[in-house]
């Protein structure tokens, strides 16, 4: 633990990571618990906390019980996740908020408070102690920035290239073109409108006062803050579909993480 992590510890001030997951997914069921890389994909998450050299306390907020196995096991400390917000119509960042005031009332017990919190998805395994490092080291050279995100670019999904059905069943742009520019100046090129930046989930290191005022923040995820600083990764992503599965255990491996002996 290097001397500003032990200062800010002696000062009570600590980074807490929180990690949410639910029970109940019903577009890919069991999709938390489900292996990966011969383990839980809800354990890698916490294997990136548990690495960080600025990470103090660890803590996972769900319904689920094997979540909570899998939270114990890696030294979590448990949240219980109240019903109304384990329903796939709750939001992630009323959960957060939630978990966050819960996390602030322990620590008020023995005299300490948030400095940072590290938020995580019990889905994201795209996630390295590296990069939550990195988004703490932003946050506190520079005060002005509400948050640090993991961010991929992915030119592929640019706004431009959305598309929607129209009334009549043929795709339509979902954006107006005009939103870009004059569009006799766009092209099919992938690139041409520069990179295109996607909070990929895998980390938001935040200030506390993004959760304690939310309706302040920057859609669509709004725990991010205004100010978000990127943590430039790549090939991030929060397993939704099983077709993902591959790509995050490829980007495992490129990380140096293997399945368990």
């Amino acid at each position: 633990m290097n001397a500003d992590v032990t200062k800010n510890q002696e000062d009570g001030h600590l980074v807490c990571a929180l990690m949410i997951g639910r029970a109940g997914s019903t577009g890919f069921p069991g999709k938390n618990v489900m292996p990966v890389l011969g383990r839980p994909l809800a354990a890698y998450p916490l294997l990136a906390a548990r690495a960080s050299r600025h990470v103090h306390r660890l803590y996972v907020s769900t319904d689920s019980s094997e979540i909570m196995a899998i939270g114990r096991g890696y030294g979590a400390e448990l949240i219980a996740r109240p019903p109304e917000l384990a329903t796939k119509e709750a939001l992630g960042e009323h959960v957060f908020a939630h978990g966050y005031r819960e996390i602030a009332r322990r620590l008020a017990a023995e005299c300490k408070r948030v400095e940072l919190m590290v938020l995580l998805f019990a889905n994201a395994a795209t996630v390295t102690g590296t990069l939550i490092d990195e988004g703490v080291e932003a946050l506190r050279r520079d005060p002005r920035l509400d948050s640090a995100v993991t961010t991929s670019v992915y030119n592929m999904w640019s706004p431009l290239r959305a598309r929607k059905l129209g009334a009549d069943g043929c795709l339509t742009p979902f954006v107006p073109f005009e939103t870009f520019g004059d569009p006799k100046t766009l092209n099919c090129d992938r690139d041409s409108q520069g990179d295109v930046y996607f909070a990929d989930m895998g980390v938001s290191v935040v200030r506390p006062y993004c959760l304690d005022h939310l309706e302040d923040g920057l859609l669509p995820q709004k725990w991010m803050g205004q100010r978000i600083h990127s943590i430039r990764s790549w090939g991030g992503c929060d397993i939704d579909y099983d077709w993902q599965v591959p790509t995050v255990e490829f980007w495992l491996r490129k990380h140096g993480v293997e399945a368990p002996q």
